[in-house]
Formats: structure tokens, sequence, C-alpha cells
């Protein structure tokens, strides 16, 4: 493997803990293609059979508790030990409430913490991983916990329906001499793209397609990695895997193509095609399914992505000690395959598309 000459301030930091979470309920796509009579064969080319939705009774803040958990159990840490606390999301249950705090009070991390929600659509996560490798660097801080969950928005009948789904991902941060994986270095692109948006007390997002692939989604992350290439001196063939933002299907794969990536080094970290767009959870639950099985000594490329719209790119390298936690926590193929089918009028509930009145 390719050793980098020169030694960012990130690789102070890595990943001592991850975790993921994905709820069991799953709607087909033609079960939604049958409820407004479209026409199966023109969504075929997002790439996705299925998606996950969120229970009843859940939301961003139970999942990214469920996920936040898991990587505590990875970790190996005593939650008090977490000084710092992201919650990434465009889904949060409270307007004005913080949700940060809301986990970290149920994981016992409270009092002596900072906590703080983090929007950017589906890179608000990202952007709490970016803080904590600082804070961490630094040593400003010893671990900080990051969550990335979202139960996705759209509006029924959108093409967006048949992708936008539930799930989370977190990731404890911490030194680079106790990480499975270390950060190598990292690269930020961001402009002011009008791609997607959702005004204050809208229920649902507005889209440019137009503006959807080329101007933010495509420019953005080949913007990202090649300022990280160029940065790093790293070349494609440097890494063993690549994860992009999942929207759905075929953008990974286009995006790869661009950067020159081979298939072979996207498809172990697809997981849109099997539970749809969970927005901050996207990449982040690639990641997680590249943690959950890989080897020592990898170096891994990841792409978040976010509307609005921006893109971050890291160089992450393996470590021995990723041997010894993978099997402390639930892996996210133990969620992909635990399911159980929903239909639209009891996704239209659970996702609460239809409302009592008179009562």
């Amino acid at each position: 493997m390719k050793i980098l000459i020169r030694i960012f301030p990130e690789s102070k930091a890595g990943i001592i803990g991850w975790g993921a979470y994905i709820p069991i309920y799953r709607i087909k796509v033609e079960e939604i293609a049958g409820m407004w009579g479209n026409n199966l064969e023109s969504i075929k080319g997002l790439n996705v059979e299925e998606k996950s939705v969120a229970g009843i009774d859940e939301d961003a803040i139970t999942m990214g508790y469920e996920a936040a958990k898991n990587a505590i159990k990875r970790a190996l840490i005593n939650p008090k030990q977490i000084e710092a606390v992201f919650f990434g999301s465009e889904s949060k249950p409270y307007a004005v409430k913080p949700s940060a705090t809301v986990i970290a009070d149920a994981l016992g991390i409270t009092p002596t913490t900072m906590a703080s929600d983090l929007e950017f659509a589906c890179r608000a996560g990202s952007e709490g991983i970016r803080a904590s490798i600082g804070l961490v660097s630094s040593q400003m801080v010893n671990y900080a916990l990051v969550i990335g969950s979202d139960t996705a928005q759209a509006n029924p009948g959108d093409v967006l329906e048949y992708t936008a789904s539930s799930g989370a991902a977190a990731f404890v941060i911490g030194p680079s001499n106790e990480a499975v994986a270390v950060f190598e270095a990292s690269y930020t692109y961001v402009t002011d793209t009008t791609d997607f948006w959702r005004r204050s007390l809208s229920p649902y997002p507005l889209h440019g397609e137009a503006f959807t692939g080329d101007p933010a989604y495509f420019d953005h992350i080949v913007g990202a990695v090649k300022g990280l290439l160029n940065k790093t001196g790293l070349k494609v063939e440097d890494f063993d895997y690549a994860i992009f933002h999942q929207p759905n299907g075929k953008f990974p794969l286009r995006v790869a193509e661009k950067l020159g990536f081979p298939k072979e080094k996207v498809f172990p970290s697809i997981v849109v095609n099997k539970i749809g767009n969970t927005y901050n959870g996207s990449a982040l639950l690639g990641l997680s399914k590249i943690l959950d099985s890989v080897d020592p000594g990898k170096r891994i490329l990841v792409a978040p992505f976010g509307s609005g719209a921006g893109s971050d790119a890291y160089s992450i390298v393996t470590t021995n000690k990723i041997k010894n936690k993978r099997d402390l926590a639930k892996k996210v193929s133990d969620y992909i395959e635990k399911k159980t089918y929903i239909n639209y009028s009891t996704y239209s509930r659970y996702r609460n598309l239809i409302k009592k009145i008179g009562v």
C-alpha cells in the first residue's frame, strides 16, 4: 500500500467504533408504482427494489440512538468519555429542540459534553465527522460521537417517493492509536446550488431535476475527490474501496466511472438497492457495511454528498484493531436481511401521510 509522504492533521484521529440501524419494515417500489398507476419500467433505472420504512413509533432520534448504541459497543469505551455529540439530519423530530441532547442523555453521555444538531441535507453527518476530526486531532476532546439519521420525506406520488427511506449510522471518533480505521486526509467542496430544498413549514421537499445530476451530485463529488487526490498524491488504484452517496442505484456507479474507479470497488458498499436512500445514513451506511467485513491495511475512499450543495472526500486506512470489533454489534447485513413487507396504506400510516380528522 502506498504510504503518504506528507502527514496531514487528520491522521491523529480515527474511527474507534461504528454502528448502524435500519428499520425492519420494507415497501417494494412496485407497490408504490401500483398506488399511483405509474409504469414500473419508468423507474427501473433507479436500480432500487425496495426501501426501508420507519415504524409508527420510530423517528430520526430513535434510529440514531440505536446506531449510536452499536457504535459505542464496538468502541469499548464508557459513554461518559464522549465529550462531543453531533447529530446530522434533515428530518429531526423537533423544529426547535436539539436531538443530540436527547440521544446523549439516553446513552448516559451528559452533562459534561458538547452537543449540536447539524444541517446540510444528506451531508450533515459528514460535517460532524469533519468537526470531530478537528476536535480529536487538536486534543480538545478525547472522543466524539457522530450520528447521521433520517426518515426521509417525499411528496406522495413524486419520484423521490421511490427512494426516500429511513436509516441511521453512527461513529465514535477518537485517537488514531486506538482506531479501527485512521483518517489520512480529507477535502471539502461546496457551492450554492439549488438542486433540492424544503421551506420552513413545508411538509415535503422540492427539487430541480435539471440540477440534481451534473451541477449538483456529480460536480461536487468529483470536485471533492479530485481535490483529495491532488492534496495527497494518491491515485484511484491506491484505493481498495470507493463509497459514494447513494441517492439511487445508478448515480454512485456513474460518478465512479467519471473518476475512473472500477465498479468492483464500489459494489461492496451499495445498500440503496435494498433499503433506498437514507439521506444522512446513505454513504455512512455504505462505510459501515465495508467496516463490517474489511481486512486490515485497506484504503477506503468515502465521499458523502448533500444538496445545496457540497461533498466531502476522506481517505481512510483500516488497522489490525478492526478484527476484534466487527462482531460486537449488529452488522448492516443483519438489518438488511431482517425485514417485514408492508403495503402502501400501512406505509402511509407509518409515515403520517394520512391523518384523522375531527377526533
